[in-house]
Formats: structure tokens, C-alpha cells, sequence
């Protein structure tokens, strides 16, 4: 199966695009959704949570999400050893979800795919970019956030450069038509290559 890593900075719309391949009818797994999911289901993720972060992580058996993201993205450390705990298990889940899918290929939208060396699992990597002021004004809307903790989340991810330069293709997203286009002429491109005999890691 040729897994398509689709990530973008934090207010890019990689959601958006992702949709588009659905309308392709090409399964996409969202991996913050999952993880999210798994934070709230598999006890031994709960526990290291809770260790890491506190009981407050937890409200009523459901995920304090506001609270996670307030502690980690203030402190590196922390987003790092959160990532420890939540992203081996993402993947085992996504290797299972895999396994039951029949298309030529499937999407892997991750947010930090680069950062934490998952494109190296993908047999392609798309980029989602969209201007700065664009993004902000989407999570600010989005999250009901201030500009600033916007600005402050974005300084913890890597800038879109350096993963556009590791990226196989990239899709700047501010005109919808022209971005479901961009994703058509992918999609095309990788079901040729499939015909072609290309083969998955």
C-alpha cells in the first residue's frame, strides 16, 4: 500500500485538503483525530499522561485538550516527551487501519510529520502552505485564540521552507478551486505511478 504523508503548519487547511482526496474516494487518516481517540481509550497512554501533565488533563473521564495545549506549547520539553508517548502508538494504530484498506493508495494527515521523522514511512510527502496572516486569522477563528498564542504555536513548528524542501509536491491553499485542482493532478500523478508498478516501502 503507497502511504501519502499530507502535513502543513497549524492553520494551513492540510484538513481541507485531506477532504478533497476524500471526495477522490481515497481513505484518509487523520492522525490528531486518532490520536486524540487513543489518549482517551488506551489506559497505559492515559496513565503517562496523566504522570507528565497532571490529573488536570483529564476533566470527567474526557481530554482537557485547552489545558494539554496550554502546558505544552509553552514548554518544549514537554510537547517533545508528549510526542514520546502518544506517537509510536498513532502509528502501530495507523499500520492496523492500513492493513484493512483496499485503494492504491491511502493519506496519512499528520501535523508534525516532518518534525518527528515520520515522513521517512511515507512513500510521498505533500506540504500544505497558505500565507502567514491567512493562517493566523483561521486559528484565531477557529480556536478563539489570541494573534499572539497563534504566533507563539507556530514558533514551535518548523517553518514551511524547510519542509517544503523535503516535500514531493506542495499545495498553496488560499483559493479553494485552485487547490482541489492542485489535488486532482496529484491524485493523477500517483495513481500513474501506481499503474507503473511503483511499489511501497
Amino acid at each position: 500500500m503507497i502511504v501519502v504523508g499530507l502535513t502543513g503548519g497549524i492553520g494551513s487547511g492540510k484538513t481541507t485538503i485531506a477532504g478533497f482526496f476524500q471526495e477522490l474516494k481515497v481513505p484518509v487518516y487523520v492522525a490528531d483525530i486518532e490520536a486524540k481517540r487513543l489518549m482517551v481509550s488506551d489506559s497505559k497512554i492515559k496513565s503517562a499522561i496523566i504522570d507528565l501533565l497532571g490529573d488536570q488533563s483529564y476533566v470527567d473521564g474526557r481530554l482537557n485538550r485547552k489545558y494539554i495545549s496550554n502546558r505544552v506549547f509553552r514548554n518544549s520539553d514537554l510537547l517533545e516527551r508528549l510526542n514520546k508517548i502518544v506517537h509510536p502508538a498513532v502509528q502501530v494504530d495507523f499500520e492496523k487501519w492500513v492493513s484493512l484498506q483496499e485503494s492504491p493508495y491511502v493519506i496519512k494527515e499528520v501535523a508534525i510529520l516532518f518534525e518527528n521523522g515520520g515522513h521517512h514511512n511515507c512513500d510521498y510527502t505533500i506540504i500544505v502552505t497558505a500565507p502567514k496572516s491567512k493562517r493566523v486569522e483561521r486559528v484565531m477563528n477557529r480556536d478563539q485564540v489570541t494573534e499572539k498564542e497563534v504566533l507563539h504555536r507556530m514558533s514551535v513548528q518548523w517553518s514551511d521552507n524547510k519542509k517544503i524542501a523535503l516535500a514531493d509536491a506542495m499545495i498553496e491553499n488560499t483559493m479553494l478551486e485552485m487547490s482541489k485542482d492542485s489535488v486532482i493532478r496529484i491524485h493523477n500523478h500517483l495513481i500513474r505511478r501506481i499503474k507503473q508498478g511503483w511499489k511501497a516501502l
